[in-house]
């Protein structure tokens, strides 16, 4: 019986891995429809005449930006990476937390194949985690800006409106027909992308996924202050690259501050809910010990002698 039950759990655990990765491999997919073509057209979204929040300068494509997103990513993508990597392992060769990591953890077996032991399962469990909630949020921030379709700051100096037969001798008159752009297509296109923040969001994720970690996970006795200045650092440069955003007119505040509040929801969600705060997945030892004394006769444990039984064995004796 005992052997059913164990080659039963065995195979469960290959579809559990087999589900995840179809699951990631969907969403990665879905990344890519929305990142490499048009198949989700952005909604066209109206304007005032002369509008002065929409009037800034042009600050020019991407790549001439202070932070480019070519680096933006592979940062946001990499420095979680290795230093979940180089903590774990860290972690592991100190003997003083490896007692403890593999009473959490155990050795889970993959079939009749192989093993996993505590520092692979960590390492794949944590960096799988996060690699989901980058492209999970990628995924909202895109559907965002698709289905509302705000407009940049700039989008006026891009968008270059033929006012012709159009009543703009109010600054405040609306102008619902959004296709009278005559500038270029593919600049007027990003300029409608505006809400949310696609680089506050991916920013503002992995810092907080990566502060989670390091002040969950890692123990240091020689210094307090190290971790507090290494996450309230991590955390500044997000703030900073979402300031950047702003102060290059590339994005409102509005478009930051959501981006904030949408990578930060997404690293607690996947840090507190997904991964347990990236502790162990077992019980604690406490509610062992209650178990254990469960299962014990009432035999085993000492009798304590009640006070009024002594007053009355006193009154006997006289």
């Amino acid at each position: 019986m005992a052997s059913d039950n164990t080659h039963r759990s065995y195979s469960i655990i290959p579809c559990f891995i087999f589900v995840e990765l179809v699951i990631m491999a969907g969403t990665v997919l879905l990344v890519y429809y929305f990142e490499c073509t048009d198949t989700f057209g952005i909604h066209i979204q109206g304007f005032f005449c002369k509008d002065a929040e929409l009037m800034k300068p042009y600050p020019g494509v991407e790549e001439s930006s202070f932070i480019p997103p070519l680096i933006l990513y592979c940062v946001v993508a990499a420095a979680p990476t290795a230093i979940i990597f180089i903590g774990e392992i860290s972690m592991y060769i100190m003997k003083s937390t490896k007692e403890a990591l593999i009473a959490q953890e155990k050795t889970i077996v993959t079939g009749e194949c192989c093993y996993l032991n505590p520092l692979i399962r960590r390492i794949i469990r944590f960096i799988g985690v996060f690699a989901f909630g980058l492209f999970a949020t990628d995924i909202f921030v895109n559907a965002g800006q698709v289905a509302t379709g705000n407009l940049a700051p700039y989008f006026l100096s891009v968008c270059k409106p033929n006012y012709t037969g159009m009543d703009c001798r109010f600054n405040h008159q609306f102008i619902a027909n959004g296709n009278i752009c005559t500038g270029n297509q593919v600049v007027v296109e990003r300029a409608r992308r505006s809400f949310p923040s696609k680089d506050a969001s991916l920013s503002v994720y992995s810092a907080v996924y990566v502060t989670m970690y390091i002040t969950s996970t890692i123990r240091t006795k020689s210094s307090r202050l190290a971790k507090p200045v290494l996450c309230l650092g991590i955390l500044c440069a997000a703030f900073l690259t979402g300031l950047n955003r702003v102060s290059e007119y590339r994005n409102h505040c509005s478009d930051v501050i959501t981006g904030f509040i949408l990578g930060s929801s997404i690293a607690l969600f996947l840090g507190i809910c997904v991964v347990n705060n990236f502790k162990g997945t077992h019980s604690t030892p406490t509610k062992q010990k209650q178990e254990d004394y469960r299962g014990l006769p009432l035999m085993t444990f000492p009798r304590v002698e009640s006070p009024l039984e002594t007053l009355s064995a006193q009154v006997e004796s006289f």
